[in-house]
């Protein structure tokens, strides 16, 4: 079973980009996270899972498509 919740360096490692990208786009809200206990973040998987699935190629074209 996948655990649900994601240590900061392992959305890194999942994404391929750096911890502090990780900060960032939970502070933009491109990520969803939380904390545990005194201030340790934790990044929910299905916001992983979802920030790759809009930045997918075949997505991306197919939105632009369709604007056009």
């Amino acid at each position: 079973m996948d655990k649900q919740l994601l240590r900061v360096g392992e959305a890194a490692q999942a994404l391929n980009v750096s911890r502090w990208t990780i900060y960032r786009w939970v502070k933009e809200g491109r990520l969803q996270a939380t904390k545990i206990g005194k201030g340790s973040l934790r990044i929910f998987r299905d916001s992983v899972n979802a920030l790759v699935e809009d930045n997918r190629k075949d997505h991306w074209e197919l939105t632009t498509a369709q604007s056009a």
